[in-house]
């Protein structure tokens, strides 16, 4: 029997999971297990550096799979829950939507709406669970199937799987992995919780963190802070915020590094390292192993260097 399913996200993470729902089938006869009848995605927006106007890619997957789509700026817009009323979904799958689900909606489909979460909750409730694990130096990440609920990231669990946070992980390497491991456990997780042989259970109240909603101004690193704190923001803002400074007055953007335990000239001082550039930090050194002037392209920090003057 197929399942009626919405499907809501956004950005790349959430392909994975909207792919396999349509990839699933069952048994011998290889009928759809789930029937995607709508999606529910960001509207486009301004992006890059010409500024164009640019489509989210569960949009793109979505037209190229000839799924109905919507893009409301607000899920609260009368003709958004017009539609969500028309489709009829059985079940409603959210995969880094950006947006809040109001009661109406929660208790709209006969399954309620389930979400593929990128941290093992209550571990990093909110928007950028995955920095937040980098930040923190955690030694592993993982994702959870959550029934959701009127809160943020608060609803009981279905199913959790960890992964490792690899020496070298930065946002933009992790996030895939996190991405297709959540689909995984989606599509293992979602026969038994329809046939009402899995409940979701509350989540733990110890161990509760939160990962807020990232802005541009948090990428700026404050030298006073330890070396290894400061690669760990290099690595986990990577690819947005992105990490930087301000040197010779213009935006000086940190692309990798890495920290060494050596004395500091003190904060923000610049050095050279071993062939590499590098600035002193409250505790060790952050050495620059590729960075960007503005207005140029991506260098190694040794190639910065050669041709630059006043670094110290």
């Amino acid at each position: 029997m197929t399942t009626r399913v919405v499907f809501m996200g956004s950005p790349e993470f959430s392909l994975p999971t909207l792919e396999a729902l349509i990839a699933a089938r069952q048994g011998e006869t290889q009928a759809p297990l789930y029937e995607v009848v709508g999606v529910v995605t960001q509207p486009d927006r301004l992006a890059g550096r010409g500024r164009t106007l640019t489509s989210p890619p569960v949009k793109i997957l979505s037209r190229a799979r000839s799924l109905p789509l919507i893009q409301p700026q607000r899920l609260r817009e009368p003709s958004a829950l017009a539609q969500l009323h028309a489709w009829h979904p059985e079940l409603i799958v959210v995969a880094a939507f950006g947006q809040i689900l109001r009661s109406e909606i929660l208790i709209l489909p006969l399954y309620g709406c389930l979400n593929v979460h990128a941290s093992l909750l209550p571990r990093w409730r909110g928007a950028a669970p995955i920095q937040a694990a980098i930040l923190a130096g955690d030694a592993e990440s993982g994702v959870t199937i959550m029934k959701m609920d009127a809160g943020v990231d608060t609803g009981p669990l279905l199913a959790q799987r960890a992964c490792p946070i690899l020496e070298d992980d930065t946002a933009a390497s992790l996030s895939p992995r996190l991405a297709k491991l959540g689909a995984t456990l989606l599509i293992e997780t979602l026969p038994a919780y329809l046939a009402g042989a899995l409940s979701p259970q509350p989540q733990p109240e110890k161990g509760i963190t939160y990962a807020p909603m990232l802005k541009k101004e948090d990428g700026q690193l404050d030298f006073t802070h330890p070396a290894v704190d400061l690669a760990r923001r290099v690595r986990a803002f990577d690819p947005w915020p992105g990490a930087f400074t301000l040197w010779q007055g213009q935006i000086l953007k940190i692309r990798r590094a890495h920290p060494v335990q050596a004395a500091s000239p003190g904060p923000g001082a610049t050095l050279t390292f071993r062939g590499l550039p590098a600035f002193g930090c409250g505790d060790g050194l952050l050495v620059l192993d590729e960075l960007q002037q503005a207005g140029k392209k991506p260098m190694p920090g040794a190639h910065f260097l050669r041709g630059t003057r006043g670094w110290g």
